[in-house]
């Protein structure tokens, strides 16, 4: 039966984020031929409505408002639920991220709804729509269906491929007006650590380092290899504690959880709370000096050997790739 799904996108520095368009495509999945509908908040995004729509959205709400500019959980919830009590939607999804981890738990409660959260695959078995997500640190999978109800999910990113852009896509973008008051929290200063090239989260490829790199320098060949391959760097807590780079690119139970198409893992041992922030990339490669690091146990290409030499013969041999098929 088909549903009327609401994709409540997410914007950063003024430009939607990946996710936004992967939670249209998996609307369009839950909506089985019904209206997808995209709900955008910010100061001045209605300018970003346009790519929802070629993305999939067959409409777009916008609601601006000053005190939306930087995202708090009671401001957004203010905007975000007369909306969504007006669309009266049979499903809700967004982002699996920061944002959308602290958001979804506020709106499903006061939707008196369920929540699936951090959904990688969503499929139709016996007349039900399926979706699985990791336990256990991603050490298992469950399967879970609604039965009765709003479907209310969130997607891991890089999990769901968004659908091919369609510049020739038309629809409505409505604008809203929404009461933001009395926020419980007022964000005045907005201070972001500045970080080089793709977001971590939402990499296709990301280049890690553990307590093997030995300095904060010693990132400094990882960077040249995930600027070849167009990636981003991440690193193991062991790295961060050793205070060789900032824990904004910790991976792990405890940092961020990634799943890249590919994930270059050097001189990380492979403990377990790191392994649950990346075991479900599509391809793992492992670089390390120990035949018996554990980080071997879950790769699919492993190397035994110094990342001093071996990163930097992989850079050249990328490039010279690169070069090739230009």
């Amino acid at each position: 039966m088909s549903k009327k799904v609401v994709v409540i996108g997410e914007a950063r520095d003024g430009a939607l984020r990946n996710v936004t368009f992967e939670a249209i495509a998996a609307a369009h999945k839950v909506a089985e031929g019904g209206e997808v509908v995209g709900i955008l908040l910010g100061k001045s995004v209605r300018s970003l409505a346009v790519e929802l729509i070629h993305y999939g959205a067959d409409r777009v709400l916008v609601a601006e408002d000053e005190k939306l500019e930087s995202y708090t959980s009671d401001g957004y919830t203010q905007a975000l639920l007369p909306l969504l009590q007006e669309e009266n939607p049979e499903a809700i999804v967004l982002g699996h991220t920061a944002q959308g981890k602290d958001l979804s738990p506020k709106l499903a409660s006061r939707l008196k709804s369920g929540l699936i959260s951090d959904v990688t695959a969503i499929e139709e078995a016996g007349g039900n729509l399926v979706f699985t997500r990791p336990i256990y640190s991603g050490k298992a999978f469950e399967k879970k269906i609604v039965t009765d109800g709003l479907v209310f999910v969130t997607v891991r990113p890089n999990n769901i491929n968004a659908l091919e852009k369609d510049t020739t896509r038309s629809g409505d973008v409505q604008q809203q007006d929404v009461s933001v008051t009395d926020l419980r929290t007022i964000i005045q200063n907005v201070v972001r650590k500045a970080t080089e090239g793709v977001d971590l989260s939402e990499a296709k490829v990301v280049i890690a380092g553990g307590r093997g790199v030995k300095s904060s320098e010693g990132f400094e060949p990882l960077k040249e290899l995930a600027n070849v391959l167009g990636g981003a760097v991440g690193a193991s807590r062991g790295a961060c504690d050793a205070d060789y780079c900032d824990y904004s690119l910790q991976i792990g139970q405890t940092g961020k959880v990634v799943t890249p198409d590919l994930y270059i893992a050097c001189g990380i041992s492979g403990a377990i709370q790191h392994l649950a922030g990346m075991s479900n990339a599509k391809v793992i490669v492992a670089i390390n000096k120990d035949p018996e690091a554990n980080i071997f146990n879950v790769a699919d290409y492993g190397i035994v050997g110094d990342l001093f030499e071996v990163v930097p013969l992989l850079t050249e041999e990328f490039k010279k790739l690169k070069v090739q098929t230009s």
